[in-house]
């Protein structure tokens, strides 16, 4: 190598080593300002999910990008506030939820915006149209609103006396107003009278829940960052005035409500990591469409349900319906059951299920006897494929035709013996 090249290839490395040195630096990493409407107990395992997803996508926190966690902690008036800090740090993009992304559009109209869950986004002017968003915010639809006669089908059935209902939101939030009248119209389908409790901050819970005595058989209460902050006072409340409430979503329940059914929010989250990943790679907020919700559960709290003489019809289902669906991580079978689509329909489903299966063993014990594991038998669930003579079909003598009568006759005194105990 001649000395005037080497000269060259030493004098580029030693300017691209400082350019390099600050690329690393935690303070030049890309940023993603996370705005949470209320506490961070609260929004733990939705964080949980975005931060996993993101890890999956090549983004790790604090080597390949840094999170801004600020936290509202269920005030309206802090949005401004927070969103305006989160500009000022020159943030890479934003992500939040609700009522929160009004307030980050109108503090900026330059850093992408992302909601993991908002109503009608169309409708609260938030975006243009769900394939067009346009502007610099996008995200993921949580239709609560679109789900409000659904939860009084099913609170219906948790409670078939039901004629008063209650409704309690925050009159401030544009998503809470939208729901309120969808509620309202689905409970005049229902025959239902319908009282409204309005709320705008949390010294107000506590005079409309006791202002409501006497006047309401159940509460449906409507989701957003001010209800979920206070979500465990209202659910202690609400238990010392008996009466069953019905929530968006699940972690409701585990504050002590009776029963939920709404989008899967820690779902939500992860899936807007994806569009956090989109765009720090280039792509525009106006670009990307927005995607509706793909995962909903039913959550049932059956310690509330006892407490509230609200067992029957449900606990006798749920109980069975707990064998087939998915239990909550780390709680136990009779506290919470998540159901899909509506519990009692599924828990007759399931029975019917079980009462099959338990015919099936008794019709098909006959059979094992009769062919023994060499011959199997054709059609049968448990047949044994090692066998010399599997898969051929074989017809039974008389003295198997006696003895699947006599299994016949065992099944059957079994069966009473179970209804008599």
């Amino acid at each position: 190598m001649k000395r005037r090249e080497f000269i060259t290839l030493l004098g580029g490395a030693a300017a691209a080593w400082p350019l390099a040195a600050r690329a690393q630096q935690p303070g030049k990493l890309p940023t993603i300002g996370f705005l949470g409407s209320t506490t961070p107990s609260v929004w733990g395992p939705w964080t949980a999910a975005f931060v996993q997803r993101l890890r999956e996508l090549g983004w790790i926190e604090g080597r390949t990008i840094a999170i801004a966690y600020r936290w509202a902690e269920g005030r309206d008036e802090s949005y401004a506030e927070i969103a305006a800090e989160l500009v000022r740090l020159k943030v890479d993009v934003i992500l939040t939820i609700g009522s929160a992304v009004i307030a980050a559009k109108q503090a900026t109209s330059v850093i992408p915006i992302v909601f993991a869950a908002a109503p009608d986004p169309v409708g609260n002017g938030l975006v243009a149209s769900l394939a067009r968003p346009g502007g610099n915010v996008t995200g993921l639809s949580s239709q609560s609103a679109d789900l409000a006669g659904k939860r009084l089908e099913l609170l219906r059935e948790a409670v078939p006396s039901l004629r008063r209902l209650a409704i309690m939101a925050n009159a401030g939030y544009p998503g809470a107003v939208l729901e309120i009248g969808e509620v309202q119209t689905a409970a005049r389908t229902l025959g239902l009278e319908v009282i409204t409790l309005e709320i705008r901050r949390a010294e107000d819970i506590a005079p409309a829940l006791d202002a409501l005595r006497g006047r309401a058989e159940a509460l449906y209460a409507v989701n957003d960052a001010l209800v979920n902050a206070n979500r465990i006072r209202i659910n202690t409340l609400v238990l010392g005035a008996r009466l069953p409430t019905m929530h968006g979503i699940r972690e409701y329940i585990e504050g002590g409500g009776l029963m939920s059914y709404g989008v899967n929010n820690p779902d939500l989250f992860r899936r807007s990591a994806d569009y956090v990943d989109k765009i720090l790679r280039g792509a525009k907020p106006a670009d990307i469409p927005i995607e509706q919700p793909t995962k909903f559960e039913l959550v049932i709290n059956l310690k509330t349900a006892k407490a509230l003489g609200v067992v029957d019809p449900m606990e006798r289902h749920l109980c069975a319906a707990a064998a087939r669906f998915r239990l909550d991580r780390g709680s136990k079978p009779r506290d919470r059951v998540p159901v899909g689509g509506s519990a009692l329909g599924a828990s007759f489903r399931n029975r019917r299920r079980v009462r099959s299966a338990q015919g099936r063993r008794h019709r098909h014990r006959w059979r094992r006897e009769c062919h023994g594991r060499k011959t199997g038998h054709v059609g049968h669930p448990d047949r044994f494929r090692a066998g010399a003579g599997a898969g051929r079909q074989r017809t039974c003598s008389k003295s198997c035709a006696a003895r699947r009568q006599r299994h016949r006759s065992v099944g059957a005194v079994d069966r009473h013996r179970r209804q008599a105990a």
